[in-house]
């Protein structure tokens, strides 16, 4: 049984909190026009009040240790880890047993894709959510989760847990009540009752899944009209003008984090408003959403953090943190992680520094998730404000096959380029034939060395740290085949994983570097390294320099993103005494030699 804190100890009421004026200011915001905003409010103080005296004993005490550290999630070293739990360790219990592994990774964070109750059938790969208050039942029980979370806290390790804020399946209850003609639960929903009506929205909208899912409506007989679905027709959007629609989500992050949950990555969050005449992506009134869930969650759960998952625009995501008030602790740092692949098929930094330098802009509160893959796709567009038409295009086509890379074009809006699938091993080159394989090696453990030396937590795509390929028996799957993404969502190979400890083994070399480069980035934080990583002019093109020096001790990462050995010149105000924080090596040299696809981690004699 779960012990909660003693309600003595807990405040009374909710309005004397330092959030409680940014929970009502955007509540006002959002629906003081045509809702009594006071009601509301009376409303979300009992929700709070009530959800603070349920919060458990062991979440309570690491609210007040995390209290105690502002500024905590800035450290160097949070390693996350990102997986299908069916396709990890087939369920909750089995993932328990997994711990080990994971914690000899290196990993602090566990970032399961969606393990709630999805449909039955196609779910987009749970991304359908039909009941946000169960555990998928092949994958365990609330109970089972609780425990994982509770042995999870044991190892000083945490739970970011997918939660698909945007839409609900079609067979979740409030729209099976919608669909029975329920008022209160139809208006959870948006629909339109004519074809006019669809298309006039349509104008302005850009379809995700063009190939698979074009449009973002479809007509639902018992609803009587064309229901907003912007992924797949057996995704209903939420409509968040609905002040319900907030609150009963509310009390989703409230009641999951009560089960010891940690984080929360917000699925879909630019999609949470509509606007006729916009395409409908990140609206001033989905940031204030998210500032409200944050004001929220400080004042019941304030050791959780948020993640946005804002694959968009810089301009788009940045305000995800936060405008004038805090918004999510976190965003996928998507522009750097496609600007790399791009820097790698071109053997030329460039488009690598312009993307780092644009995301320093973020707030000194914000803090950037790196990655090298995730489960979904490179989406190219997304660079679009920082490269032309022409380059787009041809990384594309470099990674659908014509460069070292095995991946594949996935589908695209009109006017577009593809974007491409496949997992971070067969992207560089492994296991194709005529690829210099100790390169391809080389290119992995570059682009996993960069992202664990940039200011953020970094992630661990599933199989990345045992080299695993693309799986191409998806196809196989009536449920998976239609959609390319499967070629990235392989099952883990534990046979592979047991290679990891035979010297010699491609498995071990890169474990050992991953968990390795976990390490040395927490060792970041003991030299005194700190701060947002910049971008540092250097003489070779091939070379990404990038410094961080809002720390006590300057820093300075060289990254050669070509097959060539290069000889660079450290630049000014890196050209002292210090060492290669990778290997402990002595650089008193001021000239730093990289071989093909080298790195080094430049930190300052103290």
């Amino acid at each position: 049984m779960i012990k909660v804190a003693d309600q003595k100890a807990l405040p009374q009421g909710c309005r004397d909190h330092p959030a409680w004026p940014v929970l009502a200011q955007r509540i006002s915001d959002l629906y003081g026009a045509r809702n009594d905003v006071e009601a509301m409010l009376d409303r979300l103080e009992d929700q709070l009040v009530k959800a603070r005296h349920r919060r458990p004993t062991a979440s309570t005490s690491l609210d007040l240790a995390r209290h105690a550290q502002p500024g905590w999630p800035a450290a160097s070293g949070h390693t996350v880890y990102t997986f299908y739990v069916d396709r990890f360790s087939k369920d909750l219990a089995g993932l328990i047993q997994c711990l080990d592994y994971l914690q000899a990774l290196g990993v602090r964070w566990l970032h399961p894709l969606p393990l709630l109750k999805a449909r039955a059938g196609d779910s987009d790969g749970g991304f359908a959510v039909a009941d946000f208050r169960q555990v998928e039942p092949a994958l365990g029980t609330m109970a089972d989760l609780a425990a994982l979370t509770e042995a999870l806290r044991a190892r000083g390790m945490g739970l970011l847990l997918d939660v698909v804020c945007n839409h609900t399946a079609m067979e979740h209850d409030w729209a099976v009540r919608a669909r029975a003609g329920d008022q209160h639960y139809r208006d959870f929903y948006r629909v339109l009752n004519t074809p006019e009506q669809v298309q006039a929205w349509e104008t302005s909208l850009v379809d995700v899944f063009p190939a698979t899912a074009p449009g973002s409506f479809t007509y639902d007989a018992d609803m009587g009209g064309y229901v907003w679905t912007t992924f797949y027709p057996f995704q209903w959007d939420l409509n968040y003008a609905n002040p319900a629609v907030f609150e009963e989500m509310l009390d989703i992050l409230i009641f999951l984090a009560n089960q010891g949950v940690e984080g929360f990555r917000l699925d879909s969050t630019p999609f949470l408003w509509k606007r006729e005449g916009t395409n409908c992506r990140s609206q001033p009134e989905a940031y204030a959403i998210v500032e409200a869930w944050r004001a929220a969650l400080t004042i019941v759960a304030p050791g959780v953090v948020l993640l946005a998952e804002a694959i968009e625009s810089l301009d788009d995501v940045l305000p995800f943190f936060g405008n004038e008030a805090p918004g999510c602790d976190l965003a996928y740092n998507n522009g750097v992680m496609t600007a790399l692949w791009g820097a790698l098929a071109d053997g030329d930094a460039g488009i690598a520094r312009t993307v780092i330098e644009a995301a320093a802009a973020r707030p000194d509160r914000g803090t950037w998730l790196n990655y090298v893959r995730c489960h979904d796709d490179l989406i190219w567009n997304a660079l679009s404000a920082y490269a032309p038409p022409e380059d787009l295009q041809r990384w594309s086509s470099f990674y659908d096959g014509s460069g070292f890379s095995q991946g594949r074009a996935f589908q695209t809006a009109a006017g577009g380029v593809p974007s491409t699938n496949g997992m971070t091993a067969s992207l560089v080159g492994l296991g194709k034939a005529g690829v210099d394989q100790d390169l391809a090696r080389a290119r992995l453990k570059l682009l996993y060395g960069i992202i664990h030396g940039l200011d953020g937590w970094p992630l661990i795509y599933m199989g990345d740290e045992l080299a695993l390929g693309n799986d191409d028996a998806y196809t196989d799957d009536p449920d998976r085949r239609g959609d390319g993404r499967w070629l990235h969502r392989p099952d883990m190979d534990w046979a592979a994983a047991g290679l990891r400890t035979e010297d010699a083994t491609i498995e071990a070399d890169i474990f050992s570097t991953l968990a390795g480069l976990a390490g040395k980035s927490r060792r970041l934080n003991d030299l005194g390294v700190g701060g947002r990583a910049r971008t540092v002019a250097v003489s070779e093109p091939a070379v990404l320099a990038v410094s961080r020096d809002e720390g006590k001790t300057p820093f300075l990462m060289l990254a050669n993103l070509s097959a060539n050995t290069v000889r660079v010149p450290r630049p000014a105000g890196f050209d002292g005494p210090g060492i290669d924080a990778l290997t402990d090596q002595v650089l008193g040299d001021a000239t730093v030699e990289l071989g093909p696809y080298g790195l080094v981690w430049w930190v300052a004699d103290a």
